[in-house]
């Protein structure tokens, strides 16, 4: 009887064993599982000033004379008066901050999160006003930078657009002879993308949407291009941009209010999603049919 009575005590703690091993493995499995499901969020740390800043007027010759070897403060310079480091030394005057210790960032005007696209994998916002553009993932600011758009004879459209076709090197639809690298194209009946090109420090473009080279490589790989179906169908659209205000072409350029008001041209988070909430519907729909099209194409 004894025999049987530490057979049967046994049996019962090898069952209780292999059940608590069970719900081990269970739990193990799920956790893996919501690991799998769940993406992670992009977060980028960016140095802020390390005071805050004012801006002032300065010659150009005085200021290149010191500072033209420091290539932090002349990334800044030329962002925050719109012209590549090419033009910036042909201008009479330009704006500078106080502090040069902050990250680009903290002198341009995009926030540098926005809670309304956090849903949205992908997106390029450019800013008529302010010439300037924010590239975000998922609501988080992942690049920004200066841009040239379209002159008062040919103003660059606003609204939603998608990214088309992209080339290296291409040639403008205005003048063969003007060269284009880096280009993506967002309305392709009308020729018009973002690309490197002269900044010279005002909407200067035929259309198009200019940048610095290192800006316009990076949304080049950044972007999407579309899906075509056939030759004349679009089966899925490319990264969703957004070129939003106008600029008053007959008054003074608007960041030189920087030096009377270092928060004149703040973009804030509200103003994004106002900008931004009309065509949001869209822009999700799109992103749902791309993410199919991605895992269809991979299996």
């Amino acid at each position: 009887m004894k025999k049987l009575y530490y057979t049967a005590n046994a049996l019962l703690i090898l069952m209780l064993v292999l059940v608590v091993s069970c719900k081990k493995s269970d739990t193990i499995n799920l956790t893996e599982n919501t690991a799998e499901k769940e993406k992670p969020k992009k977060t980028i740390e960016y140095k802020k000033p390390e005071s805050s800043v004012s801006y002032q007027f300065t010659k150009v010759k005085d200021w290149l004379k010191a500072n033209e070897a420091d290539s932090t403060k002349m990334d800044i310079v030329s962002a925050i008066n719109r012209a590549d480091k090419t033009n910036l030394k042909k201008l009479d005057s330009v704006v500078i901050p106080s502090d040069f210790s902050g990250d680009l960032v903290y002198y341009l005007p995009f926030p540098l999160h926005v809670s309304a696209l956090e849903e949205v994998s992908k997106i390029i916002i450019f800013s008529y006003p302010t010439q300037t553009f924010a590239a975000y993932e998922n609501g988080e600011l992942v690049r920004t930078g200066p841009t040239n758009m379209g002159r008062k004879k040919d103003p660059t459209p606003t609204g939603l657009f998608f990214t088309n076709w992209k080339a290296e090197k291409t040639t403008s639809t205005f003048n063969d002879e003007w060269e284009l690298k880096w280009n993506f194209n967002i309305e392709n009946k009308k020729g018009v993308g973002f690309h490197e090109y002269d900044l010279p420090g005002y909407p200067a473009s035929h259309s198009c949407l200019r940048l610095l080279e290192k800006d316009a490589k990076y949304l080049y790989k950044f972007a999407d291009e579309w899906v075509l179906k056939d030759k004349e169908n679009v089966k899925v659209k490319g990264t969703p941009v957004v070129v939003f205000g106008s600029y008053n072409f007959d008054g003074p350029k608007p960041w030189l209010q920087l030096a009377s008001d270092p928060k004149a041209l703040k973009i804030s988070e509200s103003d994004v999603e106002k900008e931004v909430k009309p065509f949001l519907q869209e822009i999700l729909e799109n992103q749902t049919v791309r993410d199919t099209e991605q895992k269809t194409t991979s299996l």
